[in-house]
């Protein structure tokens, strides 16, 4: 940590705009060599040895706090009419590593090789393999966890010597047992290799806990604080950048010279000595982009903001999955470790007493995975929506440039019986989100439904020159009505699960719908007014040619840009079948190579 005296007006090799997951990451690395002074700015506080984010079962406690969230949400969506979501990202050290659901997952390798095929040499599996191995640090579960729950043992699709301490979560709840068995019991089988490339199917997922100390493991544990005594890696938070300086090289680009920024009410600026890249995620970095200049013309000039480089791809392909809810109580005889117990000041009171111990529900996390095709949960269904869709997109005639060839991919992954597009995600828990009125002496259960391969685009982009003003985001959800459809029958498989043993032998009662919604159209409407992001935007700086609507090259650099990169999410251009933390850290590591001059394709 340093004070604004020892950085403003002083000249570093590289500056990290963003203290997240990818940008300490990055920092970390890039200061591998001595010789390279990097500063990293990051527009949150420290918040280093915070409870709130180290205990691992406080996930969403921090959504819609100051402290942790930037507080994004999208404008009204038209489907259904008029919802506003929120977007919660993190805010300080670690950025939404700190606040997210821990998960680690990592995406099918055809997901992967997509990016390759789009016109990015390098961006595929292979090397997804190699810079995850940098990244994690997989600990084995106890012996007496592992042969209670039939944990497998690492196969070597884990790394064990990366930076990142990764583990399952401390503490299973018996209930996944029956969670885990009633879906395959309903025909999912096994993934032949979760972390190897092909996730499709059930399996128990790995978090970024660190078991040791049964705490949450984030990028400022991880990369940061192993570093922070090397001399040349200065990081000041509390510091938003504004925008990034540029002059023109003579040669029709711009170079990168200053990146300004705002500390204590006061506008400073840092010298660029070899690079500055924008690691701030995909809802900040477009906004940062464009409020340098860089961007679209009418959007630019709309904002009063001179146009420097005229990147019509900044802001659009923004890309995100979805999720909805479906749960029971069980019968009273049945008492499982619970989430639900967080939510009672007496409960809540003794699992805090647990944790003291290393146990109990704050040491839980999300470890019962399915991804599957659609085609695995309604055959038919999944025939009618690849029609629809297909039928759809060859009406379109005013695509964005590369678009079509997005498109071409997604109705193969879409296409019945593709074993390689698993577009459908399942997760097993041992509560319910989003149900209030629950009781403390009552165990409850769910599944949480997602579609993680939605053909709708949206966009992201300034709505004026104010770097305060929040961005105007727009995920245009459900504007192909395939994404919808995809949905529901996720969401209607999971109900069904409710009629499957063991668990159809546990319910009470349903909770979420309830026995109000009945028939085909009363479901459909439930998932329409109950859906939620699940804050993993992507796309919105599009690793694509420019003349695709590309914003970065395959080597990150901003395109109309000598010496501006971008590395964090939303330079993925096409969405992947997973959680996204895993993938953010694989794209820190492998940019780091290309920016040291290590990497060749």
């Amino acid at each position: 940590m340093t004070t604004v005296d020892h950085i403003a007006a002083k000249i570093f090799d590289y500056i990290v705009i963003g203290g997240g997951t990818a940008g300490l990451a990055l920092a970390a690395r890039l200061s591998e060599d001595p010789s390279a002074s990097v500063c990293v700015l990051e527009a949150g506080g420290a918040n280093l040895n915070d409870a709130m984010i180290l205990t691992p079962t406080m996930f969403g406690a921090h959504f819609g706090k100051k402290e942790y969230d930037w507080g994004h949400a999208s404008i009204k969506q038209k489907q259904p009419a008029d919802r506003v979501l929120p977007l919660s990202r993190g805010y300080g050290l670690g950025g939404s590593s700190g606040i997210n659901f821990m998960i680690w997952t990592k995406p099918p390798a055809e997901d992967v090789n997509d990016w390759e095929r789009l016109g990015n040499p390098g961006w595929n599996w292979k090397n997804f393999e190699k810079y995850a191995a940098k990244v994690e640090r997989f600990v084995e579960p106890a012996p007496e966890l592992r042969q209670k729950f039939n944990i497998p043992f690492n196969n070597g699709d884990i790394g064990t010597e990366g930076a990142l301490p990764i583990s399952y979560a401390k503490t299973f709840s018996e209930a996944e047992t029956f969670l885990a068995e009633t879906i395959q019991n309903a025909g999912i089988p096994a993934a032949p290799r979760p972390y190897g490339g092909n996730p499709n199917g059930w399996y128990w997922s790995v978090n970024s806990h660190d078991s040791a100390t049964a705490t949450r493991s984030y990028a400022a544990t991880g990369y940061y604080l192993p570093n922070k005594d090397r001399e040349n890696l200065t990081v000041l938070t509390d510091a938003p950048v504004t925008r990034v300086i540029t002059s023109n090289d003579g040669h029709g680009e711009l170079t990168a010279t200053d990146v300004e920024f705002v500390h204590d009410g006061k506008t400073y600026v840092v010298h660029i000595g070899k690079e500055a890249i924008i690691s701030a995620g995909a809802l900040k970095s477009p906004q940062l982009l464009e409020l340098s200049g860089i961007g679209r013309r009418d959007v630019l000039e709309k904002a009063g903001i001179e146009v420097k480089v005229e990147l019509p791809g900044v802001g659009e392909n923004l890309q995100e999955h979805m999720f909805g809810n479906v749960g029971w109580e069980l019968k009273p005889e049945y008492d499982f470790l619970s989430y639900e117990k967080l939510k009672h000041t007496a409960s809540l009171a003794e699992q805090t007493e647990l944790y003291k111990q290393l146990a109990g529900v704050l040491t839980m996390g999300f470890s019962n995975f399915a991804f599957v095709p659609l085609s695995t949960l309604a055959p038919r269904a999944a025939a009618a929506v690849h029609e629809k869709a297909t039928a759809h997109i060859a009406t379109l005639r005013d695509l964005p440039p590369g678009r079509h060839e997005q498109y071409a991919i997604q109705l193969a992954r879409l296409a019945p019986g593709r074993a390689e597009g698993p577009q459908c995600e399942i997760i097993g828990a041992p509560g319910v989100m989003g149900v209030e009125g629950t009781h403390a002496d009552r165990t409850y259960v769910g599944y949480a439904y997602g579609t993680n391969h939605a053909l709708s685009r949206g966009s992201v982009h300034i709505a004026s020159g104010d770097p305060a003003a929040q961005p105007e985001i727009d995920p245009n959800y459900f504007d192909h009505e395939a994404d919808l459809d995809v949905l529901v029958e996720t969401g209607k498989f999971c109900r069904k699960l409710g009629s499957v043993a063991p668990l159809k032998d546990m319910i009470e009662k349903e909770i979420s719908p309830g026995a109000a919604v009945e028939t085909e159209e009363q479901f459909r409407e439930f998932v329409k007014q109950t859906y939620s992001t699940t804050w993993h935007t992507c796309g919105t700086c599009s690793m694509l040619p420019r003349d695709k609507g590309g914003v970065v090259d395959p080597t990150l650099k901003v395109y109309g840009t000598t010496n501006l990169r971008v590395v964090d999410l939303s330079i993925v251009p096409l969405h992947f079948a997973a959680h996204p933390q895993a993938t953010v850290y694989v794209i820190a590591e492998q940019a780091a190579d290309i920016i040291k001059g290590k990497f060749t394709p």
